[in-house]
């Protein structure tokens, strides 16, 4: 496929919204450090007040980023998350505290707003956006965000931004690393033209599953926060047609530049995500739906961390171990309790011992460990789970409770 030539970049947009009315003494005086700034003035700060964005999520991006929409002065956000505050988001998603545990993320991050700028509308959108629902929700928005931590989503976002015809500030995190990018069809290339095809599930990790460095949360929504106060505003050079990366343990950042792809599908509709990333199979009739989700927990068997595991063991929660390495291998160590069943002799029809709580799969790392959880959903066995890492990285948090 060959990529649309510079000469048929389309021209660099202009301001987003037209601005709003003109600004209270007090609205001047709140803004001043930024009516200051050189290009950008008090028509600037109009148009950001008149502003509708919408952020896709309310954690380590959304939660970073929001604060920084209102103090910059937009004057309307939605925010669309279906999750609840718990105490393993905290490190990262400091818009929330202790006393959030177990609310909605979009009211936590709402007070958050109101605390910073009680002029400022919140719209809360408590759900998880869909094919079915995003159209209809940024009838109402000029700019969408995507916080999302997930592949099917991005792509959501991604498509429903250009059906709507309008821009798209993406940002994605994960370990050490961040990207930040802006997609607008009008103006450029889109985040399809930078990924046209989904990773393999088996080689997505989740923040959950990876980890991220708090820090990187709140940098990269600085710099999506400082997207889209420029596409808003006319103001400086959006990142189209470029991707920003940063590395925080080397203290670097660069740039990618991407182009549209020529021939590249047009986008006419929302399509099922979860098949387009291979999180789910491919219904075959109306009554498809139903029977899918079993198929796609096959296809994509959930990890949990070392952490998580070593909190589930020193909490006193049942869990089953299943280690799927060869007894030559578990002779040199093993986690204790877990019992031995290769992966050969699972996949030949083995069955691991029955027990109480979730069935924690490992091996070495978590090669084997994956495709023994998949062997064992597929069979129906309801609450599998792999050790990301496995016994390999368990060793390094809970070397206690690894047999030797």
């Amino acid at each position: 496929m060959d990529p649309v030539s510079p000469s048929q970049a389309p021209a660099r947009p202009g301001p987003l919204v037209p601005p709003g009315p003109p600004l209270t003494a007090e609205r001047v005086s709140r803004f001043s450090r930024q009516l200051m700034l050189p290009g950008f003035g008090e028509l600037a700060q109009r148009r950001l007040g008149a502003a509708r964005v919408l952020v896709i999520g309310a954690g380590g991006l959304g939660s970073a980023l929001v604060p920084y929409l209102a103090g910059s002065g937009v004057g309307t956000i939605g925010i669309a998350d279906d999750d609840t505050v718990e105490l393993s988001n905290l490190h990262r998603q400091v818009s929330h505290g202790v006393a959030d545990l177990g609310r909605a993320k979009v009211d936590s991050l709402a007070d958050t707003v109101a605390a910073i700028d009680p002029e400022c509308r919140v719209v809360r959108h408590p759900e998880r956006l869909t094919s079915a629902n995003l159209r209809d929700l940024l009838a109402d928005y000029d700019l969408l965000v995507d916080g999302s931590d997930n592949f099917p989503t991005r792509y959501l976002a991604n498509d429903a931004a250009v059906l709507a015809g309008i821009p798209l500030v993406w940002g994605s995190i994960l370990r050490f690393h961040g990207q930040v990018g802006v997609s607008w069809r009008e103006f450029g290339p889109t985040y399809r033209d930078l990924f046209p095809v989904p990773p393999s599930p088996d080689e997505v990790l989740s923040c959950e599953q990876g980890g991220v460095l708090p820090s990187v949360c709140a940098l990269v929504g600085a710099l999506m926060a400082t997207e889209v106060v420029k596409v808003v505003t006319g103001v400086g050079e959006p990142l189209l047609g470029r991707v920003t990366t940063v590395d925080a343990l080397s203290g670097r950042s660069r740039e990618i530049t991407y182009q549209a792809i020529a021939d590249a599908p047009e986008i006419t509709s929302l399509i099922d995500y979860e098949v387009f990333c291979g999180l789910a199979s491919e219904p075959t009739s109306a009554t498809a739906d139903v029977a899918a989700a079993p198929l796609a927990a096959a296809s994509a068997p959930r990890g949990v961390t070392a952490a998580d595991l070593l909190a589930r063991v020193r909490g006193g929660e049942p869990v089953r171990l299943l280690d799927v390495r060869e007894p030559a291998e578990a002779e040199l160590r093993r986690i204790r309790g877990s019992a031995l069943l290769p992966l050969g002799e699972l996949a030949a029809g083995g069955e691991p011992p029955a027990g109480v709580g979730t069935l924690v799969v490992y091996c070495e790392q978590d090669l084997r460990s994956r495709r023994a959880a998949r062997l064992l959903l597929a069979r129906g066995h309801e609450d599998v789970v792999f050790l990301v890492g496995g016994i390999d990285r368990f060793a390094s948090v809970a070397d206690d409770l690894v047999q030797r």
